[in-house]
């Protein structure tokens, strides 16, 4: 059913954005460019999204700017292992004009909050006119306890990012001034894990990120729509598989797969039988076509096993050939 979904416009100047958003853009996950030049060509100016925001953003593929919000002020296990903020701990938020002005924005995006800030911050999510699609856990004997609450809102972007920057300042989550400008090159990080044996094994190809994650997408095959749009992967619609080292040659995965209700059980299935643990099972979005499901996942071990084990999980999917 595609229901229209109603929107109402930012006053200049206010932080009001409409609770959901009318319109999408499909695209797929690929490396980012800097901010800057290229930016500037897509007509809006997400430097000055980022300075609202206080954290740097990156133009990714479909024009989606995504702003990361890392929780590096926590310290965070699951039983003995403790999560690199890229692992399990990232926060973000997502921008896609979608529609002819820059007052067609839309936003959405998940943040990581501990239990005392979560109610804070949704209040701070309502004042500036944003909705929220998702409040649940993704992992188990995690402490200290964290939650993941899901949002979505349309507007103005930089009154969109000031909003959201509201809201989080009933948390702790890391934010700052942007320097104006041309990002300085950041240094590449790299990892132990066998990141080339992880690609052939799932099929997809892998990046390394902060703290030696390999994090793998796997975009759905088929278009998932809101309303008269798609929902972009690189928005953080996609399959994720994320790969930490735990030393001795040994890695933790986490992430979570894109279902629909006929692949959540035979992928419960594979994901047990491969001895991988399933942590949770919900949605993040209100009004998707058609209906997904996000199952939460969590195990230690050898990586080319636990590669394996996602793989015979993954092949449960209609999932978009690399």
């Amino acid at each position: 059913m595609n229901t229209p979904i109603h929107r109402r416009r930012l006053l200049a100047g206010s932080l009001a954005a409409t609770l959901l958003p009318a319109r999408f853009a499909s695209g797929a996950p690929a490396s980012p460019s800097a901010v800057g030049i290229s930016a500037q060509e897509q007509g809006t100016d997400w430097e000055a999204v980022a300075q609202a925001l206080g954290k740097p953003g990156q133009l990714m593929e479909g024009d989606v700017f995504r702003v990361g919000m890392p929780r590096s002020d926590l310290d965070v296990t699951v039983r003995d292992v403790a999560l690199e903020p890229a692992f399990a701990l990232g926060s973000y938020a997502a921008f896609k004009q979608v529609g002819p002005t820059a007052a067609d924005t839309m936003a959405m995006g998940d943040l990581v909050l501990l239990d005392a800030e979560l109610n804070g911050v949704m209040s701070g999510l309502f004042e500036a006119g944003l909705s929220v699609t998702g409040v649940h856990n993704h992992l188990n004997e995690i402490t200290p306890h964290v939650m993941y609450m899901h949002y979505m809102g349309m507007g103005e972007p930089v009154a969109l990012a000031q909003g959201l920057a509201q809201a989080l300042s009933a948390s702790a989550t890391p934010l700052g001034e942007v320097p104006s400008g041309t990002p300085a090159a950041a240094a590449t990080p790299t990892t132990e894990l066998p990141t080339s044996e992880i690609e052939e094994t799932l099929g997809h190809a892998a990046k390394v990120v902060n703290g030696g994650v390999v994090q793998v997408s796997a975009p759905r095959a088929e278009p998932i729509t809101d309303g008269d749009v798609e929902l972009l992967p690189t928005m953080g619609v996609a399959t994720v598989l994320n790969f930490q080292s735990v030393g001795g040659g040994q890695a933790a995965v986490t992430g979570d797969f894109l279902l629909l209700a006929a692949e959540v059980n035979p992928v419960a299935q594979a994901l047990r039988g491969n001895g991988i643990e399933v942590h949770a099972l919900h949605n993040h979005h209100l009004t998707e076509e058609p209906r997904y499901f996000y199952m939460h996942f969590f195990a230690s071990g050898d990586p080319p096993v636990l590669a394996a084990g996602l793989r015979a999980a993954l092949d449960q999917t209609n999932s978009k050939p690399a």
